[in-house]
């Protein structure tokens, strides 16, 4: 498999430095790309960077994912308008360790293979260094002109900043590209690379690396990726799409996914798997003949659920989905965590009753139209009951006297009521 040929049909090439392309195909070498831990887990907009890792070592290549331990400490400027606070040694160390077990999804870390990926934490060859040290064996040999002509500087001192740009920020490409050459000294790492707004910090690593230790090191970065009606790729209504289960569940990250645009499905499913050429195509020929059926969505949601998460994930997700659309089942409902039940229902009137009510037992009448508001009326209810149109928890409600208790609830907490075809209500037990 040709690297750089992967990349460019898949549309994940932004810029490469000459004389990349011949490298990669003279030997095989070891990459490297940084993962700030900010946060304690990765989103999808990390993805593409993840995605780059991925082919690099099914070329056969050894990728290096770096956990900027160090560099988190200080906030890379790049793509920021302003500083943001800075993690206390702890929290970065649990972020980490989390990046780390998310990234093994996705990279060959325990194989015998030759290439097998390496996880590094700069914070590892940083801690050592004293200022002092730092800026005479680093400092020296980057020029301030150098540094200034960086577009990630240029923004922040320029007039489209108001609050200017720190000492701390400006020396983050001199920290970077200590890594560069550290990887390269340590592992010989011989090419960086990242998203198109790291550019100018991973090409400040070669030249350190070209100046200092006189070798020769390339730069390759992937687009920033956008959706197609120009908004920022990878956020909902509710923030960001997590690759940690808890942040964002299975069930809502298949979603995100499925109700992409078709247009965007067929750049994604290049991007964010790993199908080959001839499958992906004709995959999108046989959606272009029933678009309505959105083959290409399902396809990719499916790969990248699996991927990042698991078959049973995928699989109760797609479960999940189709309890909207009247093919749930009680049985579906009671095997979904409460995670994922919330998230299926979001939106939902929720209405409260103590748990001392369950437990003495009530009767559906009393429960909707007493203890909670689902109907405004017994009688309304009855009407509803006597039409066939009134279920609790996916099973269709024929008395409406008939005693709820403990066994009856979801999750231990919840009740779903059902008006007709698409009207849902909640009732939690507190």
């Amino acid at each position: 498999m040709n690297f750089v040929d992967e990349l460019k049909w898949r549309g994940m090439i932004h810029d490469i430095m000459p004389g990349t392309e011949e490298l990669l195909n003279k030997e095989k070498i070891s990459g490297y790309i940084g993962f700030d831990p900010t946060a304690d887990s990765l989103h999808i907009g990390h993805m593409v960077q993840v995605m780059l890792l991925v082919h690099f070592q099914r070329a056969g290549h050894t990728p290096i994912a770096l956990v900027g331990g160090a560099t988190g400490m200080i906030g890379d400027p790049s793509g920021k308008s302003e500083e943001r606070n800075l993690l206390d040694e702890t929290s970065l160390k649990n972020n980490e360790d989390a990046i780390k077990m998310q990234l093994s999804h996705f990279l060959d870390f325990k194989s015998e293979k030759v290439n097998k990926a390496l996880m590094v934490n700069n914070y590892d060859w940083m801690k050592d260094y004293s200022f002092l040290q730092f800026i005479r064996d680093i400092g020296k040999h980057i020029t301030v002109n150098y540094m200034m002509s960086k577009d990630s500087v240029k923004k922040r001192i320029g007039s489209e900043s108001k609050e200017g740009m720190s000492f701390t920020e400006f020396s983050y490409q001199l920290v970077q590209g200590t890594d560069f050459l550290h990887l390269y000294n340590s592992h010989g790492c011989k090419l960086q690379m990242g998203g198109s707004d790291q550019w100018g910090n991973i090409v400040t690593g070669t030249e350190l690396i070209r100046r200092k230790a006189g070798g020769e090191a390339f730069a390759l970065t992937c687009p920033l990726i956008t959706k197609s009606d120009g908004t920022k790729f990878g956020k909902t209504e509710s923030g960001n799409v997590w690759l940690d289960p808890e942040k964002t569940t299975p069930y809502q990250f298949y979603q995100f996914w499925l109700n992409v645009s078709d247009e965007d499905a067929a750049r994604y499913i290049k991007i964010f798997t790993i199908l080959g050429m001839d499958e992906i195509e004709g995959i999108i020929n046989e959606h272009n003949k029933a678009p309505h059926e959105r083959l290409l969505q399902r396809r990719l949601a499916e790969e990248v659920t699996v991927m990042v998460h698991s078959r049973n994930d995928y699989e109760g997700a797609v479960e999940a989905s189709q309890i909207l659309f009247g093919k749930g089942t009680t049985e579906s409902l009671r095997k979904m965590n409460e995670n994922t039940f919330l998230s299926v229902f979001e939106g939902v009137p929720v209405f409260d009753v103590k748990k001392e009510v369950i437990d003495k037992g009530v009767s559906i009448s009393d429960l909707c139209a007493e203890h909670s508001q689902v109907f405004a009326s017994k009688g309304e209810l009855r009407r509803l009951v006597q039409g066939g149109g009134l279920s609790i928890n996916k099973e269709k409600v024929e008395n409406a006297e008939i005693l709820l208790g403990q066994g009856s609830l979801l999750n231990n907490k919840y009740l779903l009521i059902q008006k007709g075809k698409k009207n849902y209500f909640l009732i939690r037990v507190i």
